[in-house]
């Protein structure tokens, strides 16, 4: 089974109070499973990576053969795939705890970027996780 996911980090401020967001579908567009929860105090740099990390946890709990992540983080995007380097210490350390649970995963893995008005359901879920302050340990 293929998973698509949608990914999204929030912060008000930068840094300030974030949350992430993450929505799985099946091959059908069904929403399987979702997310929203609340980090504390980072940058929406941070926010996005560890909305991919809670993603692939997530995606763990399924039969999958195939991740496919959307996210509107052009940054995060060209980050994984290698395009950018990494220079901020922080994001090396995430980076590396996404090829760590990668590693162990299951499934193939690929990561696109999306408009941020296709991901608008992941982004709803980001700010709930901000608004409820209901805490999620990535």
């Amino acid at each position: 089974m293929t998973i698509f996911a949608y990914t999204d980090g929030a912060s008000r401020g930068n840094p300030g109070e974030s949350g992430i967001g993450v929505i799985l579908k099946n091959e059908d567009g069904t929403t399987i499973s979702s997310l929203a929860g609340y980090i504390g105090k980072a940058t929406n740099n941070i926010a996005e990576y560890k909305a991919l990390i809670a993603c692939i946890a997530l995606t763990k709990k399924f039969p999958c053969t195939q991740l496919i992540v959307h996210s509107d983080s052009e940054l995060l995007v060209r980050q994984l795939k290698k395009v950018y380097r990494i220079k901020d210490k922080t994001l090396r350390t995430l980076s590396a705890k996404v090829e760590k649970e990668l590693s162990t995963a299951p499934f193939s893995f690929d990561i696109r970027h999306i408009d941020r008005a296709l991901n608008r359901e992941a982004d709803c879920l980001a700010n709930a996780g901000i608004d409820t302050r209901k805490k999620i340990k990535v």
